[in-house]
């Protein structure tokens, strides 16, 4: 039997994306993979899932690696339920999904469907990492991560992610010699002014792009933010408790 630790790797930016495929090159060099990954794009999705339609899961090779491949025709945390409780024989010893073509730090992570899939892994009880590069550009470079994301998956597999939680990972847009370090962080305040492109189809009828502009609202040097703006890697710990433990007493008071 393998020794190997077996390793269940997603995204949301579908199967043949080039920051999945980076990932899925570097976890078989350590142990053994299956990819369970969505058929098309599935970006912003946030933790949906597939309750109304059916769902669809077939065996594919998209590469001649040594990995299990399978395409689904859910949301990234469809992926995840349907690896772990259907093709997998036993749980996974982690959960990695990315490489995101795209930032997911600080309010980002809400709307991630990178982060929702390490997110329901770890509800599944898997630990789980999320890798996201503030590069849209669909050609961007990800080989210049390799080095560093092995060496941090290969340091959660050995030291053990808290029960619960999933590591959020962002890159800056360096070279992998320009990278100052690793900082571990805490979520920056942050939030989106929303703007909606409006436009008029062939037909009349009116259509909406949505758009917006990005406002940190947060300056400290502790947040993933102001790591990722100063050139370093940052690490947020996360969790799908998003009780607000500290003003249960406070809501008593109310009296209802």
């Amino acid at each position: 039997m393998s020794k190997k630790p077996l390793i269940l790797v997603t995204n949301d930016d579908g199967i043949s994306a080039p920051g999945i495929r980076t990932l899925i090159s570097v976890m078989n060099e350590i142990g053994d993979v299956v990819v369970v990954a969505p058929d098309s794009p599935q970006s912003a999705m946030g933790h949906a899932i597939t309750i109304n339609s059916t769902l669809h899961c077939n065996s594919i090779e998209v590469d001649n690696g040594p990995q299990q491949e399978y395409s689904c025709s859910g949301t990234p945390a469809d992926c995840v339920k349907l690896g772990i409780n259907e093709i997998l024989e036993r749980k996974p010893d982690i959960c990695v999904s990315g490489i995101n073509h795209g930032s997911n730090s600080s309010i980002n992570v809400i709307y991630s469907g990178t982060m929702s899939a390490a997110l329901e892994a770890s509800i599944e009880g898997v630990p789980a990492i999320g890798f996201s590069l503030l590069d849209y550009n669909w050609n961007a470079d990800f080989e210049s991560l390799r080095n560093f994301i092995k060496k941090i998956t290969l340091t959660a597999i050995n030291k053990g992610i808290p029960n619960g939680n999933a590591l959020n990972i962002n890159f800056p847009k360096l070279k992998e010699n320009e990278i100052k370090g690793i900082k571990i962080c805490r979520q920056a305040k942050a939030h989106w002014i929303e703007k909606f492109d409006k436009r008029i189809n062939p037909q009349g009828k009116e259509y909406y792009w949505l758009t917006g502009e990005f406002i940190n609202e947060d300056h400290k040097n502790d947040s993933d933010e102001w790591a990722l703006k100063n050139g370093y890697i940052s690490i947020v710990p996360v969790k799908f408790d998003m009780t607000d433990h500290k003003n249960i007493e406070k809501l008593k008071d109310w009296n209802f």
